[in-house]
């Protein structure tokens, strides 16, 4: 039997048809508009039959009083009346704003989170915290700040693409499908990455960036594309407020190319030949990613990307970036059952906790400082749903040592990782063949495509939506939580678009909640307060920030340590997300673990003659704030002065956690975004 759905064992929400025989999964393959023998294949997907029934899968509830005993199996009936007396303990003693909920990328950003905020908010607690302001959500507030949404672009159709910072044939497959066959027909790529990526292999220019100075790149970009009239003045004219305000910032000579480009690592010339390019051709679409998150210019940085589209005319048109139509969906989050006195542990960023009606807070580090430091106050237990924080959170010694101090910890997930071993319940969830839910890429552009579960729920395991719904009841909220299952939920969240569960099951394709149409801003403007691109944000400035990106000018080094450097000589960046893993998932997966076994950092072959490294040499990574240790691999895909350290292989060994090197105490002042991606480090040879 063959069936429709949507992977999500990484972000991409792929839609996939699976093949199930007597109710197991037997295999799955993604769809694409490409010909087979051009798409790429993701080594995820191909393992997703290892993945569901894998051995090592959590199928029942762990439950241990204290964390001097042993987990033990039990029924879920005992793990949740557990959790609800403890969580409701911590309520009696210390209000319901001690008890918070943090969640990680495995189990979607759509209609689940909803459900997660829901319940802290009936509950009482404002802290439903995500991991946004190192993925994601910091670049979508600079987008919202600039044009009101964050845009799609449309690579498929484009003349001219810009990726800056992302390597989508790892994370991606559809867009990372749709840049080939565009530039296949002869579309110019630009390709902004400090790594030797696939694309930037392909790329007509790159522009390998110095880490953690991209912001500085685009100002010099806006700075040619302005001085030699390339912008779209009659778009400009009609559709933007604070042009000429930009031209004063942007044409100062700091921003000049031939006074960037020592600073920046990329010859002048090629500054300006990209920027030049970028602007005279059209349509023309930029991809930006994770390259841009984890660093502390991330805000002002992503402005300044968006900017370039915006001054070019090159939103929502067809082959540029398109300005998304997101369906028409009820609020259930219920946030008005919050005590109005109550403020979230994040209340220092109230920029970005404001930014969008739904999207919760995301200031992540600010859990830390609450359980630790017990700033604005203590936080004393915590769900942690589809996350692993002791490996991905920067500054992991830190992060262990509050989940140390918690009062009480549950981990809803797949398997035991290292963030469950601090744990009182671990509570074991599907993968996302047994669940039907609504992701957000469902939510925020007008076609809507179903989630459908295809398998039975293995061993006793229960989807999210499953178990949150269940512990409302037994913490007393059940009348939040009416509905008999999901289908019921997610009906009830669509009921504006005229969208349903046994509509989208009826066309696994998906469905338009409305017609797909470009240039809304002639007739609607843009999402924002003013109704046009706000090159100049009144909004920032009455906050108190720069109102056009860096015109109070670019940091002198906004990369972590800069202050120590002449004792860590080295940059070093994490590195990139194989397509073999997702963040800390999947490395005991055999099949995978095939495909990549061991983790390497990757240094310059002129580098390493100079320390006498060879490939395959044990070497210590240092930082103010721990170290690693790991094997070296000599390769030019890193420039001179640079290493890579890979990403995510602390859940294997926790001397392999590039977080042990990385700072949590300088932050983004709006995201509050720490410098992971980025720190200055020194490497020593095992003597």
């Amino acid at each position: 039997m063959t069936k429709h759905t949507v992977c999500r064992l990484c972000s991409a929400c792929c839609p996939i048809e699976v093949k199930i025989e007597e109710n197991r999964l037997l295999g799955a393959e993604r769809i694409s508009f490409m010909p087979p023998n051009k798409r790429l294949v993701c080594p995820k997907l191909k393992a997703a039959p290892e993945i569901v029934y894998s051995k090592n899968r959590i199928l029942k509830p762990l439950v241990r009083k204290s964390r001097k005993e042993e987990f033990r199996e039990t029924s879920w009936e005992e793990a949740l009346s557990f959790v609800a007396e403890q969580l409701q303990k911590i309520k009696d003693a210390h209000g319901a704003q001690a008890v918070s909920w943090l969640r990680g990328m495995a189990a979607d950003w759509g209609a689940p989170w909803d459900y997660a905020i829901r319940l802290m908010s009936a509950f009482g607690s404002p802290n439903a915290i995500g991991n946004g302001s190192v993925c994601h959500v910091a670049r979508e507030i600079a987008h919202t700040y600039t044009y009101g949404a964050m845009t799609v672009p449309m690579a498929k159709d484009a003349r001219c693409i810009v990726i800056w910072g992302k390597n989508d044939k790892n994370t991606a497959p559809a867009m990372a499908e749709a840049i080939i066959s565009a530039k296949e027909r002869g579309a110019k790529l630009i390709v902004v990455d400090p790594i030797r990526t696939f694309f930037a292999n392909k790329a007509d220019i790159w522009l390998q960036v110095r880490p953690g100075h991209d912001g500085l790149l685009a100002m010099s970009m806006l700075h040619e594309i302005i001085q030699q009239g390339l912008y779209d003045e009659d778009f400009i004219e009609s559709y933007c407020i604070g042009f000429d305000e930009l031209c004063d910032v942007a044409l100062d000579d700091r921003y000049r190319p031939e006074k960037v480009a020592r600073t920046l690592w990329i010859d002048a010339g090629l500054i300006r030949e990209a920027a030049r390019l970028y602007a005279s051709t059209k349509p023309a679409c930029i991809i930006d990613g994770n390259g841009l998150d984890m660093q502390l210019e991330v805000f002002q940085a992503t402005r300044a990307v968006a900017i370039l589209r915006a001054i070019t005319g090159n939103l929502d048109i067809p082959g540029g970036d398109f300005i998304p139509q997101p369906v028409p969906i009820k609020n259930i989050q219920l946030k008005e059952l919050i005590p109005p006195n109550v403020e979230p542990v994040t209340k220092s960023y109230p920029l970005f906790n404001n930014f969008h009606p739904t999207w919760g807070l995301h200031a992540q580090s600010c859990l830390i400082d609450a359980i630790l430091d017990e700033k604005p106050y203590a936080v004393k237990g915590l769900i942690v749903q589809s996350g692993n924080p002791v490996v991905t959170m920067t500054e992991s010694n830190r992060v262990s040592s509050a989940l140390e101090k918690l009062d009480f910890l549950v981990v809803i997930d797949l398997f035991r990782n290292r963030t469950a071993e601090f744990a009182h319940v671990i509570l074991p969830a599907t993968t996302c063949f047994e669940k039907t839910q609504l992701n957000r890429a469902s939510m925020r552009n007008s076609l809507v495509v179903l989630q459908d579960q295809v398998i039975p729920w293995v061993g006793e395991s229960r989807p999210d939506w499953k178990i949150i719904f269940d512990l409302a009841h037994y913490l007393g909220l059940g009348q939040y939580f009416p509905w008999k299952n999901v289908e019921e939920a997610i009906d009830e969240q669509l009921e504006p678009s005229g969208l349903s569960v046994e509509k989208l099951r009826k066309h696994p394709q998906g469905l338009y909640s409305s017609a797909l149409t470009y240039e809304k801003y002639r007739t609607d403007g843009f999402p924002t307060p003013s109704c046009k691109v706000e090159i100049f944000s009144h909004r920032l400035e009455s906050a108190g920030y720069d109102p056009v990106p860096y015109k109070s000018g670019f940091p002198d080094d906004p990369i972590s340590f800069s202050e120590v450097k002449d004792q860590y000589p080295i940059i070093s960046i994490s590195g990139e997300r194989r397509n073999c893993y997702t963040h800390t998932q999947f490395f005991h997966i055999p099949s995978l673990r095939k495909l990549d076994p061991e983790p390497f950092i990757e240094i310059h072959p002129a580098d390493a003659t100079k320390l006498g490294i060879e490939t395959g040499n044990e070497v210590t990574v240092r930082t103010p704030k721990g170290e690693v240790k790991m094997k070296v691999r000599i390769s030019d895909v890193v420039p001179q002065q640079v290493i890579r350290i890979p990403w995510g292989w602390g859940e294997v060994n926790p001397l392999w956690n590039v977080n042990n090197l990385t700072d949590d105490s300088r932050r983004n002042p709006i995201t509050s975004t720490p410098s992971n991606r980025s720190f200055y480090c020194r490497l020593e040879k095992k003597a």
